[in-house]
C-alpha cells in the first residue's frame, strides 16, 4: 500500500458519490445535473473501457512501461457495468451470479494490476540503488571476479590483512550474509552479478556512489 495507491483507492470510494458531494459543496445545480449526465454516460461505455483494455494486452510490448493500463481499464469497465447508471431503462433482474462473475474477474485485474505496479516500482528503486550505492569489497584473497573497465582490482601489499580491493561495484540488494554487487556501467545482456559471502574474510565498505546529473 503505497502512498499513490491510497490516493487512487480514496478517488475510487469517492466518485461515484460525486453527485452527491457537489450539493454539499454548494455547486450549482446545472453543473450538479451534468456531472450526473456525464456520471451515466461514462457508465453506459463501460464494454468501450473493457475493449480498450483488450486491445491494449494485444500490444503487449509496446506500452511499456505501462502496461498495468490495459488491466486497469478492464477492471474499471467491468466495475461500472455493475453500476445502476449503466442499467438499461428497462432491464431484466440480475441474479446473484450476473454480478458475482463481473465483480470476480475486476478482483483478479486489480489484482493484476497491483502486481504490475509493484515490479515495476521494484524495478526503479533497484536502479536508484544501483546508480547510487558504491560498494568496496575488501578481500584477504583473489576473488574470481572480473568484469568491465569500471572494475577496479588493486592488490594493497602482502602487509595488510585484507590485501585485495575490488571497486566500481554497486549494491544490487543484501540479503543473509550475502551481497549481490553489479558493475559499474552493468549491461543485463553481458555482464554477470556477482554474490559475495561476508564472512571473516571478506570486509565490505558501502559509501555514497554517484549522484545524477541535473
Amino acid at each position: 500500500m503505497t502512498f499513490p495507491v491510497l490516493i487512487t483507492l480514496a478517488v475510487a470510494v469517492v466518485l461515484p458519490h460525486l453527485h452527491e458531494l457537489l450539493p454539499l459543496l454548494r455547486v450549482p445545480a446545472h453543473l450538479t445535473r451534468r456531472v450526473r449526465r456525464a456520471g451515466r454516460a461514462v457508465a453506459r461505455a463501460y464494454l468501450a473501457f473493457v475493449a480498450a483494455g483488450i486491445g491494449l494486452m494485444l500490444v503487449w510490448r509496446t506500452i511499456q512501461p505501462f502496461a498495468w493500463a490495459a488491466p486497469l481499464l478492464v477492471a474499471c469497465g467491468l466495475i461500472l457495468g455493475q453500476t445502476s447508471a449503466a442499467a438499461p431503462a428497462v432491464a431484466r433482474p440480475r441474479r446473484m451470479w450476473d454480478r458475482a462473475l463481473p465483480m470476480a474477474g475486476a478482483a483478479l485485474f486489480l489484482m493484476w494490476v497491483v502486481a504490475l505496479s509493484a515490479g515495476q516500482l521494484g524495478r526503479q528503486d533497484a536502479e536508484r540503488l544501483v546508480e547510487h550505492v558504491a560498494i568496496l569489497v575488501h578481500s584477504t584473497k583473489p576473488l574470481s571476479i572480473t568484469g568491465p573497465p569500471g572494475l577496479v582490482i588493486e592488490d594493497l601489499g602482502e602487509g595488510l590483512h585484507y590485501r585485495y580491493r575490488y571497486s566500481g561495484l554497486r549494491l544490487l540488494v543484501e540479503r543473509d550474509h550475502r551481497y549481490y554487487l553489479l558493475p559499474l556501467g552493468w549491461n543485463h545482456d553481458t555482464d554477470p552479478t556477482y554474490v559475495i559471502d561476508d564472512d571473516e574474510t571478506i570486509r565490505i565498505g558501502l559509501r555514497p556512489g554517484t549522484q545524477p546529473r541535473r
